[in-house]
């Protein structure tokens, strides 16, 4: 257990104390290395979907072909991480990340190599390796966090950092494909992903607590794992619902933007709710919030949901500009207050499962949501905009009816969020 240490500080700027807190958060030992080896790591889970694209219209492929491929990513990515998440408890990072960064990374470089437009099938089969050999990096990250911090407030504070670093690898990770391809090619973008896999995996997997971290004596053996309790399940159907949400997005930008004649609006939309995320993470990080962390979650996902509600009247261009920072800002918090109460819920030596199963199932959310407004997309933006408000609404629902599973959390963190930014010894 961290020491509970923390004091309460008198808050002249919560934006003065909160850059001083990151600040000292990331001069701690292998903080930065960890969270940035983890980000660059992670970029090609942002990069591959529109590196696909492009490199199959590029090959003379099919618009079907490449969603397919897309969308096959996609999906795969998201039903390997529970495995590696387990592998981790079970066996450590190093013989876990390595594996995968290294299977990862020869995937992509195949691929790079391969005219997908003639060879579609083994394209698709290079596409779901590269897809479940996904390093869980997200999942081993947070299982380190508690290593590296010094108390609960700045292991809360190194989380709200971790979920806005995520938003940036979602705003870089598209550039990166397009400038790549600018510059060398569309199927480049996919050697440049092989080449970050690999490289983030292994600074990562070098690191001295990676290195150090052992697994638990004791875990537990059956199939279910850490979804075997309620509390986890309830956090994984939230975010689901979620993802839904952000899938069903992407579909109604680019329904917008044609329906409004503002092609720019197809990616400015999802940059907007990226941006939004980022700020309401490294805010959420930098204040002093009422109530339990309980009650934080539902407040978040009910932003969530009333942030998408102007998109029902099919707003103008800027004003779909601004109403998609909306649903962003309390988005970050969401992710930031699940993995915060997820060590309290699962058993012990399930966290990095745990974890995975919750990037499991926000990932199939957002393959879900993409799936089923694009299904009912070509009535024009209402119906897509009502997916993506369903969504948001299941994940008030699901953390209502639930609360009392959450209640069952053994640590502080259930009952109270605590100064969530203090001064750090």
């Amino acid at each position: 257990m961290m020491p509970e240490n923390e004091g309460t500080v008198t808050m002249t700027t919560s934006l003065d104390l909160s850059t001083s807190s990151y600040r000292r958060l990331l001069a701690r030992p292998h903080v930065l290395r960890l969270l940035a080896s983890a980000i660059v790591g992670h970029l090609p889970v942002a990069m591959t979907p529109l590196a696909l694209l492009l490199a199959v219209r590029t090959d003379g492929g099919t618009v079907s072909l490449a969603g397919l491929l897309a969308a096959v990513y996609g999906v795969s990515a998201a039903l390997g991480q529970p495995w590696w998440g387990r592998a981790l408890d079970r066996h450590g990072h190093t013989p876990t990340l390595l594996f995968t960064g290294l299977t990862s990374a020869m995937a992509f470089l195949m691929l790079a190599c391969l005219p997908t437009a003639q060879h579609p099938a083994v394209a698709g089969a290079l596409t779901t390796a590269a897809g479940l050999a996904t390093p869980p990096l997200e999942a081993a990250l947070r299982v380190l966090w508690p290593e590296v911090t010094a108390s609960r407030a700045q292991l809360r504070a190194a989380l709200s950092l971790d979920a806005s670093a995520q938003e940036v690898v979602f705003i870089v990770g598209p550039l990166l494909v397009l400038g790549t391809g600018i510059a060398l090619g569309a199927g480049a973008a996919l050697g440049v992903a092989a080449l970050l896999v690999l490289s983030g995996t292994l600074v990562f997997t070098t690191a001295a607590p990676a290195q150090s971290w052992s697994p638990a004596a004791q875990r537990p053996t059956d199939r279910l794992g850490p979804l075997r309790v309620r509390g986890p399940r309830v956090l994984a159907l939230a975010l689901a619902g979620a993802g839904t949400a952000l899938g069903a997005l992407n579909v109604l930008a680019l329904d917008l933007a044609e329906t409004l004649g503002a092609q720019a609006l197809s990616t400015l939309i999802p940059a907007a709710l990226a941006v939004g995320s980022l700020a309401g993470g490294l805010l959420f990080g930098g204040i002093r919030l009422p109530g339990s962390a309980r009650q934080q979650l539902a407040v978040s996902a009910l932003g969530l949901a009333v942030g998408l509600t102007p998109f029902l009247l099919a707003p103008g261009p800027i004003a779909s500009l601004i109403t998609a920072v909306l649903p962003g800002f309390f988005l970050a918090p969401l992710l930031i207050t699940v993995f915060a109460l997820l060590e309290d819920l699962v058993p012990d030596g399930t966290l990095g499962e745990a974890s995975a199963w919750m990037i499991a199932a926000l990932g199939l959310g957002q393959a879900a949501g993409t799936a089923i407004a694009g299904a009912v997309g070509q009535a024009g933006p209402f119906l897509p905009a009502t997916v993506a408000f369903a969504g948001a609404l299941l994940a008030v629902v699901s953390l209502l009816l639930g609360r009392r599973a959450l209640a069952e959390a053994a640590g502080p963190a259930a009952e109270s969020a605590g100064p969530v930014l203090s001064a750090f010894s």
